[in-house]
């Protein structure tokens, strides 16, 4: 597309709320942003060239085509620009963010006493993350107008309500002010928001709000009406303002890798690998996957080794091995660079692995907890490619990175509020983190299957029912017998209740 059918379109562009897509001469979206008036968004990007900084200008000049979507308030517009950038990761989005920005809406619905929080870290802890966003403010603003609208709590405190609840903000849980199913229908409504259903909420509400007139619940009645109101006049909000345009930032952690590592392609995909067991049993290793410097939980993946033993570096190779096979590449994709949890032996059994499957193009790199130092491998001990990382001279005395050389590795001293070292510490605590996770989980299921091993009378699909629903033992001594009949039968139930009284 000519620039001057590009101008065109932008002059027809409307002046409404919604989300721009940039496009490239392939057609690719490399560019996601979101406006209170696209017209006039859009059109800021185009003024006055010369005076922005480069990363801008780059932009600019790759943009060839363009197409918008309309919605009816900027706090839509702003959960669909997130939704995206989710799914089309345009590189300008990515690379050239504030990492320091990115943002998680953490919602534990499934709980007895449900938070909404805001973190940088989501975790593997059964709650709903929504994001990540890259605008710390702009999430905050939204989530303010909707818990006007949705109250919720963001703490737990059982004991009492707060000042919140009396200014319309918290449920009440505290006192059993709102019964849980009630503040949970509240809550599936607040995440029909944030997943861009707005319109469908309001309909829903409507169809509320008649029905308990209806039935002459007026006051209920009143109170969804409220909520319909102010949805609706979330169309009025200012939300972004003046913080709506900014310029864009490199992605720093990401670009000071490639510049170390003076690697020439963009890094996007990085893999983390850790070990976890007990004296040989239980052993699990985890691969966590970072794209463009955020955490891709979808991604995740969890092995158990084939072969029990009290030796990281036999765990660590069979792990690699499975994860390089030919299936695996195929279904998962390939890592631009994989970080390993350890030091030397186990880099080194790493990329044993590695190089067994005839993969010498990945870069792997280790990163040893002690002092947070570095570790790359020169050459392999068969002389095949090792690290295929060299090192950029330049970025080594700018930072004053002292390096070690011991046998076949190169140890880096980094600076530790380097961002590319924080990145690797991210990587690196979460992969330790879904490693010992999952073999927690493993240690208490293999207790519990052992233990209802040896009742007689007892099943397999016994066992399976026992084991999702209460994951020990010393959960199961603490259900009374009318729950254990409900899920398994009286008869197993006797026999269970007859073992733990033996």
């Amino acid at each position: 597309m000519a620039k001057s059918n590009l101008k065109n379109k932008i002059n027809n562009l409307p002046l409404t709320p919604g989300v721009y897509l940039f496009k490239n001469q392939n057609n690719t979206i490399i560019y996601i942003g979101k406006a209170k008036k696209l017209k006039n968004r859009v059109k800021q990007y185009f003024h006055y060239v010369d005076q922005k900084d480069i990363k801008t200008k780059a932009l600019i000049n790759e943009i060839v085509d363009l197409d918008y979507m309309e919605v009816a308030s900027e706090l839509e517009s702003f959960f669909l620009e997130a939704e995206m950038i989710r799914r089309y990761l345009p590189k300008y989005n990515i690379l050239l963010r504030d990492d320091k920005s990115l943002n998680y809406i953490r919602i534990d619905y499934n709980s007895l006493y449900p938070t909404v929080n805001l973190t940088r870290r989501p975790l593997d802890d059964g709650a709903k993350y929504f994001g990540p966003y890259l605008n710390g403010l702009q999430i905050k603003i939204a989530l303010k107008f909707l818990r006007k609208i949705f109250p919720y709590a963001v703490s737990k405190n059982q004991n009492r309500v707060t000042l919140d609840y009396y200014l319309g903000l918290d449920p009440g849980l505290g006192e059993s002010k709102t019964p849980l199913t009630i503040y949970r229908s509240n809550l599936k409504k607040l995440i029909s928001v944030i997943e861009g259903k707005q319109q469908k909420i309001e309909l829903n509400l409507v169809k509320t709000m008649n029905q308990l007139a209806a039935n002459q619940d007026f006051e209920a009645a009143a109170k969804v009406r409220n909520q319909l109101i102010a949805l609706r006049q979330l169309n009025d909000q200012v939300m972004f303002h003046r913080h709506e345009f900014s310029d864009l930032k490199k992605d720093e952690a990401l670009t000071q890798l490639m510049t170390l590592f003076d690697l020439k392609s963009l890094i996007r995909r990085i893999e983390g690998y850790d070990i976890s067991h007990m004296s040989g049993t239980n052993v699990v290793a985890s691969m966590v996957v970072f794209i463009n410097g955020v955490g891709s939980k979808v991604d995740y993946r969890k092995f158990k080794t084939k072969i029990e033993q009290n030796n990281d570096f036999y765990n660590m190779k069979e792990t690699i091995f499975r994860r390089f096979s030919d299936k695996n590449l195929l279904n998962w994709g390939q890592p631009d660079l994989v970080l390993i949890d350890g030091g030397k032996g186990q880099l080194n059994a790493a990329i044993e692995a590695r190089n067994l499957r005839n993969n010498f193009k990945i870069p792997f790199i280790g990163l040893a907890k002690k002092n947070e130092q570095i570790i790359i491998q020169q050459t392999s001990l068969n002389n095949q490619p090792a690290s295929l990382i060299k090192l950029n001279q330049d970025f080594v005395k700018k930072y004053g990175i002292i390096i070690q050389q011991t046998d076949n590795f190169l140890i880096l001293n980094l600076d530790k509020n380097l961002a590319l070292i924080k990145l690797l510490q991210r990587i690196r605590d979460e992969s330790h983190r879904f490693a010992v996770s999952y073999h927690s989980t493993l240690k208490r299921q293999n207790s519990l299957k052992s233990s209802l091993d040896t009742m007689t009378g007892i099943g397999t699909a016994t066992k399976q029912k026992l084991l999702k629903k209460y994951h020990s033992i010393e959960q199961i001594k603490k259900v009374n017998e009318e729950d254990l009949i409900r899920l398994i039968g009286l008869k197993r139930t006797q026999i269970i209740k007859k073992y733990f009284s033996g």
